[in-house]
């Protein structure tokens, strides 16, 4: 990367987002730039005063959507250092509303030539990420000087883009920039807004927020409430840092909401992370959906709907699409668009069947929506049917992947890095692969589709089907996966040849979350996850550091995910293990404590004890979707909310660092409750029916 994120700024809103240095300036060559739908729309954007860069004061974003940026001038000509001021204000949604305001804080008049220079190369995100901008397409630029407008296009049918940028105060066009000559007297001012009107692919979108369109009169926990489809609960804590962190999740939830629109209706759904993830995903949208269910539910549905209309139905090798599967992810970008990359959509995902099953079963036990439920059936039969004859395609019981598509994926599960599956000794484990969670991950969701067959479908049979299909599962997996060395544990996934992949990761951890995990053997799980080899100090490494393959910066092969962590405790809870899930818990909250409140995608699984703070993963996104969705997850499976019979109850286990935490406005099967818990002890109350 160009610039680390220490010195970038980063505005985003759904699909839209901006990245630039602390001037508010997008210099390249960088990943910098205005982004929307895969496109960077705006690749380069530079204010300059008599040709020379204007110098930080302070700079910092204020909302997700916005940021400040207050600079000076360093000495030209007859003007001192010191004596302008620039101050921008950048408003992202629809496409991009830029402020530029200059003060002469001299005592006397001053002439100045402000120069604001664009480039718009319409790079594909992918081809960004790669830095390997190879554009076959046709660059256009034609700028209207009487309208003061800067028109960028580019074309490559089927794909096309466009750029349209305005300003508010009249300046001459010289070749990609608008000049300004100002005269400024003594304690003057000087404006122009510069808006970036964004055409893609026959759409036009236009700045949805007009000039210092900041948050001034209500807190920002309360601004994200009113533009939410349902209420956020009110979350509160004695511990300012658990108060912290779960706010800035609820901002960043927010922040990362994509819209879809199916059969005339509107629903919200994640995105998986900026700067590279600003798109529908399954894996990322299912379990984010899943962590903050409780935040609303309607995130849920969304996800649950628009990944229904994705639903693979074909056998398409390029795009490792089947019949019945759920996708990876869906770009907008040219390279996806003219078909030279899969992303349109993309299939390689060997878990996001399952996980879409198990959130179906978590959304009917929160909400009873059976209308949902109902209108997702065929969904859900068809994801079933996948997940047995696609997804097992040996017949051995087990499902794996394997990548048909010369542009896939190798590896296909949650650590989907090259090299994320690997021999105890280090060795790469060869296609196809067989993953220890996703076993689980099948378990669990043929339990919840049995629950929603018996009580929602009426389907005796089905679910009597499915509950055995399910036991078989246990006894098989647990006959074939166990290793009985090093104290004993689960395998991280069988190989080709049906040999154990023995590396100790953080995959056997999930199993707890899945419920297919023996008492007996959980016992023995939670020691290894708790051991010095697994756990950092600041949560549950990927991979044992007394494996070979371990480094403690490597992508998935010894890092920390939070996302992962949240999982972990969960299935701790689950077995009844709350004291270790609390120390795990405590340690994110404090994690987050060190990156602005907010946890980040991934970071290094040093030891606490050598590194005395989480040192943060070089090119973790920040917001990510399951780091923002982990708090949530944390803090309600610390309350140990059930949902029993339409009975909610709480058995609470919060760390003392935690103090009081109450949720005020969880809404439950139709009704809100306020929940409120310290310790061992809490309260369950209804407030009212919604």
């Amino acid at each position: 990367m160009a610039e680390t994120d220490v010195q970038r700024l980063k505005v985003l809103e759904g699909a839209t987002f901006m990245v630039s240095d602390l001037t508010g300036d997008v210099t390249g060559p960088s990943d910098s730039g205005l982004f929307f739908n895969d496109t960077r729309f705006v690749s380069s954007y530079e204010v300059t005063i008599n040709d020379v860069p204007w110098e930080v004061l302070t700079s910092s974003e204020v909302d997700y959507f916005s940021a400040s940026m207050f600079l000076t001038n360093p000495a030209f000509g007859e003007v001192k250092p010191h004596t302008l001021s620039l101050q921008r204000h950048r408003f992202v949604g629809g496409g991009v509303h830029d402020d530029i305001v200059i003060h002469n804080h001299n005592t006397h008049p001053v002439d100045l030539t402000v120069r604001v220079a664009f480039a718009c190369d319409f790079a594909d995100l992918f081809e960004v990420k790669d830095n390997n901008l190879d554009k076959a397409g046709t660059y256009a630029s034609k700028h209207d000087p009487d309208a003061c407008e800067l028109h960028f296009s580019y074309a490559n049918p089927p794909f096309s883009a466009a750029t349209r940028i305005t300003f508010t105060a009249k300046g001459r066009i010289e070749g990609d920039a608008v000049v300004f000559s100002v005269h400024l007297e003594e304690g003057a001012t000087w404006k122009t807004c510069v808006k970036f009107h964004l055409h893609a692919q026959e759409r036009h979108y236009s700045p949805v927020r007009q000039c210092e369109a900041f948050a001034t009169d209500e807190h920002m926990a309360e601004l994200v409430k009113s533009r939410w489809e349902t209420e956020v609960p009110t979350i509160t804590s004695t511990s300012e840092t658990v108060h912290d962190v779960l706010q800035q999740s609820v901002i960043d939830l927010a922040a990362l909401r994509l819209e879809a629109e199916i059969e005339g209706h509107r629903f919200f759904l994640p995105a998986a992370g900026l700067p590279w993830f600003m798109a529908i995903f399954g894996r990322d949208t299912l379990i984010t959906s899943h962590q903050s269910l409780w935040v609303g539910a309607d995130l849920a549905k969304g996800a649950l709907h628009s990944l229904a209309t994705l639903q693979g139905t074909v056998v398409d090798d390029f795009k490792d699409e089947e019949p019945g599967k759920i996708l990876h992810e869906l770009r907008f970008g040219e390279l996806s668009v003219i078909g030279k990359k899969p992303q349109r959509p993309y299939y390689g995902s060997v878990d996001s069947t399952m996980l879409y099953l198990m959130l179906l079963g978590e959304y009917w036990q929160m909400t009873h929506d059976a209308e949902t439920c109902q209108s997702l059936r065929n969904t859900a039969l068809r994801a079933l049917a996948w997940m047995d004859e696609y997804g097992d395609a040996d017949h051995d019981g087990f499902v794996e992947y394997g990548t048909k598509s010369k542009e896939g994926l190798g590896n296909q599960g949650w650590k989907d890095s090259w090299n994320s599956v690997l021999y105890h000794d280090g060795r790469l484990a060869e296609l196809p692969i067989a993953l220890c969670e996703v076993q689980g991950y099948v378990y669990a969701a043929k339990r919840a589709l049995a629950d929603i067959a018996a009580e929602v479908w009426q389907d005796a049979q089905l679910a009597a089907k499915l509950r055995s299909e399910a036991k078989s599962l246990y006894d098989a997996f647990n006959d074939k996966f166990w290793i009985d060395r090093r104290g004993g544990y689960y395998a991280m996934a069988l190989d080709h040849d049906k040999r154990q992949v023995d590396a100790m990761t953080s995959n056997m951890g999930q199993l707890l979350w899945t419920g297919i995990v023996p008492e007996d053997r959980a016992k023995i799980l939670v020691k290894q996850l708790m051991s010095d080899e697994m756990f950092s100090g600041w949560g549950i490494r990927t991979m044992s550091s007394h494996d070979k393959g371990y480094n403690p910066i490597e992508y998935h092969d010894g890092t920390v995910w939070p996302h992962d962590n949240s999982l972990i405790c969960e299935g701790l809870v689950r077995y009844g293990y709350h004291h270790e899930a609390g120390r795990i818990a405590a340690a994110l909250f404090e994690a987050a404590t060190y990156t602005d409140n907010r946890l980040p995608e991934t970071f290094a699984g040093y030891s606490r004890e050598t590194t005395k703070l989480p040192v943060r993963y070089p090119s973790a996104c920040s917001p990510q979707a399951w780091a923002t969705g982990t708090p949530f997850l944390l803090v309600w499976t610390l309350l140990g909310v059930r949902i029993d019979s339409g009975t909610v109850t709480m058995d609470p286990h919060l760390p003392e660092e935690f103090g009081e935490v109450v949720l005020d406005g969880v809404i439950i099967r139709g009704q809100r409750y306020r929940l409120a818990a310290q310790g061992t002890r809490g309260t369950v109350s209804i407030l009212e029916t919604k």
